[in-house]
């Protein structure tokens, strides 16, 4: 017994491997377009946050361009072969799953991109290019601003990162009242400590201006109000 707990866990082990190994070459494939593409990609996001102003960015450094574009290329591979990665993680889950449990984790992995890019693009859309216009709003004719490209990249990666896991909201109140872990009346008798918790994450997220966070909490919010109706409307199922 003991040997055939062995030899299932180390063909586990051996099938992870393989499913770890071919994420990566898939991603290494990748690279050389998302490099290719890195330079467009930046150029198209400072254009989008400029609100037609003369914005441009700086860098301080010989290589830093250059280490900006492979950053953002490994990021554009990523992206380009999320759904290789995706099919590759539910191939190797797939064996152990029940027909139920492979029918919730499809629909949840399918809401959960979705709310996720969702949330950059209305990251990208609306709240960097307000966030670049209140920060050029300090320009005077004796102070002037000059971006880094790498700090603009960051705080644009950061921001998208924020909203896209914020709009993961919903996904998580379905998940706890599906299963149980609490009830529809906890949630909605606590909705005052949800929105001064909302209120506390979104000013952790974001820059530390109060147009940015509302920007984060109104839509999460709303969200959450969403997650609650979906999750009474399973139940009642």
């Amino acid at each position: 017994m003991a040997d055939f707990e062995q030899e299932k866990l180390t063909y586990h082990l051996a099938e992870l491997r393989k499913t770890i190994l071919s994420i990566i070459i898939c991603l290494l494939l990748l690279f050389p377009l998302g490099y290719f593409l890195a330079p467009y990609c930046i150029d198209w996001l400072i254009s989008r946050s400029s609100f037609n102003q003369n914005f441009t960015l700086n860098f301080f450094s010989p290589m830093e361009v250059f280490l900006v574009n492979l950053k953002i290329g490994f990021v554009i591979a990523f992206i380009i072969g999320f759904p290789f990665t995706i099919y590759k993680i539910w191939q190797f889950l797939l064996p152990a799953l029940y027909d139920k449990e492979k029918k919730f984790i499809k629909t949840a992995v399918f809401c959960s991109t979705f709310l996720f890019i969702l949330g950059a693009a209305i990251c990208v859309a609306f709240v960097l290019p307000l966030i670049i216009k209140f920060s050029m709003s300090f320009a005077t004719d004796k102070i002037q601003p000059i971006l880094g490209i790498s700090n603009f990249l960051g705080l644009s990666g950061w921001l998208m990162l924020a909203f896209g896991l914020m709009f993961q909201f919903p996904i998580a109140i379905y998940f706890l009242v599906k299963f149980d872990i609490v009830s529809i009346e906890d949630l909605k008798n606590k909705r005052p400590y949800v929105v001064i918790v909302l209120l506390f994450t979104a000013a952790l997220l974001t820059p530390p201006d109060v147009v940015s966070q509302l920007l984060l909490f109104v839509p999460t919010y709303l969200l959450f109000e969403l997650g609650l109706l979906f999750a009474g409307f399973s139940k009642k199922k």
